[in-house]
């Protein structure tokens, strides 16, 4: 089975977040339903690396919201992002079921207080970097984050319209 990105946003919006463990264990139940299919699991996880670097999964900690609701460990969430259209793919419908998780229901000004984070970040890495292509999606990004989540990223715009005049 080899889920996409979208696919993995809708397999966590399922629960309202998984942590990785979990989002693993949901698709290699989704692939034994499909006729015992197997996940690739190389292939798994460049594609939750690809989900995160792209902000269709976005990483969220709930211990840091302070009120009480945390994970098994601590372990961040992974949930849907901005740039998600979640799918949920051919026989997950029935992982809730399965999987003994309860739905989880992420704070939006926490969540988007950890985005807007991890995109400060990316930016700063990709001015390094002097990457135009992720310079101009990273601008796409932005508009979408600012949608998503009760964010301003005019500053972090700012610096990436100067880097592409440059």
């Amino acid at each position: 089975m080899d889920a996409t990105a979208d696919e993995l946003a809708g397999v966590v919006d399922l629960f309202g977040g998984l942590t990785r463990p979990e989002l693993e264990r949901a698709l290699a139940e989704a692939a034994y339903r499909a006729d015992g299919q197997a996940v690739d699991d190389a292939a798994l996880e460049a594609t939750i690396d690809e989900a995160l670097e792209s902000f269709a999964l976005v990483r969220y900690d709930p211990a840091n919201e302070g009120d009480g609701t945390t994970t098994a460990n601590s372990e961040a969430l992974l949930v849907p992002g901005p740039t998600a259209f979640p799918t949920v793919p051919d026989h997950a419908e029935d992982v809730p079921h399965i999987l003994d998780v309860d739905r989880r229901h992420p704070d939006r000004e926490a969540l988007g207080e950890a985005t807007r984070e991890r995109f400060t970040d990316a930016v700063a890495e990709a001015v390094t970097a002097d990457e135009t292509d992720r310079l101009r999606t990273l601008l796409d990004i932005s508009y979408d984050l600012e949608a998503w989540a009760p964010i301003d990223l005019a500053d972090e715009r700012q610096r990436l319209e100067d880097a592409l005049e440059e």
